[in-house]
């Protein structure tokens, strides 16, 4: 991650002959918002006197409390490759701060920080994240709406011509590592119209910061190329989901925590309590994890999304998958999160409920290594092994009753979250659905 200063951000806008700044921040439903401002303020933006009004952010603040500021971070400097015509544009991400200066507790960036530092008392330097986001590529209409038509019927890792979305895709990349991404590897997943593209594993901040700049990319990208691009988790039926696959590890200045080469497994004790930890808040942060009604749909066996809370080292049927690269490499993969999340609170939970594991010295169960698709009921009870919820509405009641992850969201966010989400759900179950039409019309 580059480290500006001031004057380094004042030279590479005149060298970049940038016009305009973004100024960026996520609200708590994950979705990016921004104040653009010409080049001429960014003095003003730099120091930290650009407000703007928080009444009117998604579970930011009452209209009498409005006044907030935005505190860029001049680490996130960077120049959008695609707005050169007339002048390029410039992005920074902001912390939210309140009109006395201190952080504002609403900000799910402020407070994955604030999880952060809990952590750094633990005596961990480092939580890493490395993330592997899909999504789906649609078809637009000639008034640029997007379509339920795909763009190929490729399939994991085909190539052209089955893979029409292969341009679009090798196009998103070129621009992600103009702006300094390191991808690992982009590929078609499993359903047609759905791609993959991996990028290097960074501290968390950082990681939440590029995933959000990844969605703007892919999306502005694909417009280009006359598709939208979508992070719904389900969008179609009868095919697998779009995951967010969440590989974390811990460390310890240059040591992976969760590495123990004389260990079962060569997993250290951290890398255990770790496991334990997040498998006994799973079902508690998936309201969190998997913050919509529709992410229920993607969370239901035969897709190859987790709907088990489970662990194994050698299949992929469990929620936590342990990779077998060790060494550096040793890290943690949660597969139950969706794009959907907002990852400055989903990372929140997780490192929460992960920490809960090592300060309580948490077991975790014996690791399940049978395809817990193939189990019945019965098997799985005798395995320990219990669902995640199935709904939305059930996994906000199982999110109200622990108090770790309530703490790791602090009041502001947990309490506008469950508010924002209630409705959500309500306007959901209230709606009449064509399924319904379509089996009720003509039987009754």
């Amino acid at each position: 991650m580059s480290k500006y200063t001031k004057e380094d951000i004042f030279r590479l806008a005149n060298e970049e002959n940038v016009k305009f700044v973004r100024l960026q921040f996520t609200d708590i439903l994950g979705t990016i918002k921004n104040v653009e401002i010409p080049v001429s303020q960014l003095e003003k933006a730099l120091s930290n006197k650009m407000m703007f009004d928080g009444s009117s952010i998604e579970g930011f603040v009452r209209i009498e409390e409005s006044d907030m500021y935005l505190y860029p971070d001049l680490n996130t400097w960077v120049v959008f490759p695609w707005t050169a015509e007339k002048g390029k544009v410039a992005r920074l991400i902001c912390d939210i701060h309140n009109a006395d200066g201190t952080p504002f507790e609403g900000d799910p960036r402020n407070n994955l920080k604030r999880v952060l530092r809990e952590m750094e008392e633990l005596g961990f330097t480092n939580f890493n994240l490395g993330p592997e986001p899909e999504f789906f590529l649609f078809k637009l209409d000639q008034k640029g709406e997007p379509t339920l038509e795909l763009n190929d019927n490729g399939g994991y890792f085909d190539l052209a011509p089955t893979d029409l979305g292969e341009n679009c895709r090798r196009d998103i990349v070129l621009e992600l590592e103009e702006m300094g991404f390191e991808i690992e590897a982009s590929h078609h997943e499993v359903a047609p119209g759905q791609h993959e593209i991996d990028f290097k594993y960074e501290d968390a901040l950082t990681a939440c910061d590029e995933i959000q700049t990844f969605k703007l990319v892919v999306k502005t990208i694909a417009r280009k190329h006359g598709l939208h691009a979508t992070f719904m988790p389900k969008p179609l039926f009868g095919v697998a989901g779009s995951g967010m696959h969440c590989n974390l590890s811990l460390f310890k200045g240059g040591e992976n925590a969760f590495f123990d080469p004389n260990a079962d497994l060569q997993l250290s004790d951290n890398a255990r309590h770790f496991i334990a930890g997040v498998l006994k808040h799973a079902p508690n942060f998936t309201a969190v994890t998997n913050p919509t009604v529709n992410s229920y749909k993607r969370l239901v066996p035969g897709y190859e999304a987790p709907c088990y809370v489970a662990w194994s080292a050698q299949n992929r049927s469990p929620l936590v998958r342990i990779p077998a690269s060790r060494g550096l490499s040793t890290r943690v993969e949660v597969r139950s999160v969706d794009p959907a999340a907002n990852p400055y609170m989903a990372m929140a939970v997780l490192l929460a409920a992960g920490l809960d594991g090592i300060k309580n010295k948490l077991t975790p169960p014996a690791p399940v290594d049978r395809n817990i698709y193939v189990m019945n009921k019965e098997e799985r009870n005798e395995a320990g092994i219990v669902d995640l919820p199935s709904t939305l509405a059930l996994a906000l009641e199982m999110l109200k009753q622990d108090e770790v992850l309530i703490k790791a969201l602090g009041g502001h966010l947990f309490e506008h979250f469950i508010e924002a989400k209630e409705i959500e759900w309500d306007m959901f179950r209230t709606q009449v659905h064509p399924w319904e039409r379509e089996q009720y019309m003509t039987m009754y």
